[in-house]
């Protein structure tokens, strides 16, 4: 294909096109296109490097979201030699996944401002992008922190082994007194190799891979991978299936913004709504059990539909419970809102602006607690949400108050969408079966999890095997706003900041 007849391909979430129909760019206009574009609105959903059909040489493709436009669009450019220059003074969005590549294929982004490991430092091509002597231990978090001299300005580190049950990650805060001028977050601990192990699949334990990318968000990438397992066997899950799909995906919402709203209150001290909602929390989580018999979905979603159907008897006995959440819910989380001292903590906490948020490309409630639209569901729909959209909550501020309203606000949206959809479902078969994969193929699915934007990225070979399969949980994109929101603040205000955004150390970590 003539690459210069089109700098990017529009592609559609959930479905596949022929590779060869990827414009391959210099890798100058393929910056220069991704820079223009993201300068116009929109957002980099995926960088990400690849084996090029080229022997030695990697090629960079790069999926865009368009939030206005309703559309997706992809392009790649090759890179043959170990270094190339750094396209994140220009687009700070792809500063992470450049450090990224630079850690699978041994690529060095020249002119990035803090190149160091995403998780650790160990190519999957045996380069090295980190130019470490010989035999230095590959350990995460292992390198050079950013640090703030002056008079008076101290450092304080925090992890990776925290107190309570919680996944491990190293906080580098430099602080002048209580103050902290700046976070660093490094992450790695949780690191699998899924994405190495997905190479060659679909196998029998794919499916739990993608389960199990990050544990709370099990049906957001289940279905999101059994979208790309449909797109590239051409042919569409069950209209039951995606129905029902999409109720455990707002059940699994409904659990964690309701159980993030529980831990905000309890670090604020304000226990009756942590401790109502530290048990309605579990209710929903039994109700999702209801359905497959896993508190986290688990079993439930599979390529074609679902695992298995479920009967009159269980969605009736779902219907009852939900009644009794909601009820329950709306009683402990008002509770906040009322009280002027919650109010006093939540407020001016940890502030996140539109602008940042733009510039970072941050997506989920973080994103729309800031003002910006961005909601896969509505922008870039597949599944039963092409017939059956939610409104998009958001709220201006920015703060923590934002996080937390803005869950409020979905919570209620998932209720109602659940009980809508329980008195609708479609009849027919719960699954239809998926053949094999069309090789040489590239395909996009992007889902709305509980935190945000949930992209999967297939490339088949010629055997319709997975050549490359890329993930990029929305953690991955909102980590940097974390460390924005603590600029300036005190260091005691870190753990309502943090649970504010509620990310994913193993959903970032792969």
């Amino acid at each position: 294909m003539n690459a210069s007849l089109n700098d990017f391909f529009g592609v559609t979430n959930g479905q596949a096109v022929a590779l060869e129909h990827i414009p391959v760019l210099r890798l100058e206009s393929l910056h220069a296109a991704m820079a223009a574009r993201v300068a116009a609105g929109c957002r980099v959903s995926a960088l990400f490097g690849a084996a090029s059909p080229q022997p030695g040489v990697t090629r960079l493709y790069a999926v865009l979201a368009d939030d206005e436009q309703n559309r997706l669009s992809a392009a790649a450019a090759d890179v043959a030699n170990d270094a190339y220059p750094s396209l994140t003074p220009r687009c700070a969005q792809v500063h992470l996944f450049e450090r990224e590549i630079a850690e699978q294929f041994g690529l060095r982004p020249e002119g990035h401002p803090w190149l160091k490991p995403v998780r650790y430092r160990r190519s999957w091509t045996g380069r090295d992008a980190w130019h470490r002597p010989q035999g230095e231990a590959i350990l995460p978090a292992v390198g050079d922190f950013y640090r703030v001299e002056g008079e008076q300005v101290h450092e304080v580190a925090v992890g990776p082994v925290h107190a309570g049950v919680i996944e491990p990650g190293h906080f580098r805060f430099q602080c002048h007194g209580e103050q902290v001028f700046h976070l660093e977050i490094a992450l790695g601990y949780q690191h699998r190799g899924i994405e190495e192990a997905l190479l060659g699949g679909p196998d029998a334990r794919t499916i739990h891979l993608a389960e199990t990318l990050s544990g709370d968000a099990s049906v957001a990438h289940a279905t999101a991978y059994s979208q790309i397992c449909e797109a590239l066997a051409g042919r569409a899950a069950s209209a039951r299936g995606q129905a029902l799909r999409g109720i455990a995906l707002e059940l699994e919402r409904l659990a964690t913004h309701i159980g993030d709203l529980g831990a905000l209150a309890g670090d604020v001290g304000y226990l009756p709504t942590a401790s109502f909602c530290g048990r309605i929390r579990g209710d929903v989580l039994n109700m999702t059990a209801l359905l497959c018999g896993s508190r986290f979905g688990r079993g439930l979603v599979r390529p074609g539909g679902l695992g298995f159907d479920v009967d009159a008897e269980r969605l009736a006995e779902l219907g009852r419970r939900l009644d009794v959440c909601e009820k329950d819910a709306r009683v402990a989380i008002e509770l906040l809102w009322k009280t002027p001292s919650v109010m006093a903590r939540f407020e001016e906490v940890g502030t996140v602006p539109r602008a940042v948020a733009v510039e970072l490309g941050l997506v989920g409630p973080a994103a729309r607690a800031a003002g910006l639209e961005r909601d896969i569901r509505r922008d870039q729909p597949c599944g039963i949400f092409c017939f059956s959209q939610i409104p998009v909550a958001t709220c201006e501020a920015g703060d923590v108050f934002a996080r937390a309203y803005v869950r409020w606000l979905e919570i209620q949206y998932a209720i109602a969408f659940i009980r809508d959809h329980l008195h609708a479902l479609p009849g027919g078969t719960a699954r239809v079966p998926v053949g094999a994969f069309a090789p040489e193929r590239f395909a996009v699915a992007l889902t709305e999890g509980l935190r945000g934007e949930v992209c999967h990225v297939a490339i088949t070979d010629a055997q319709g095997r997975f050549a490359r399969y890329k993930v990029v949980d929305p953690s991955f994109h909102n980590w940097t706003g974390l460390a924005y929101a603590l600029r300036n603040q005190e260091i005691s205000d870190f753990p309502i900041c943090n649970k504010s955004f509620n990310l994913s150390y193993c959903g970032h970590d792969l």
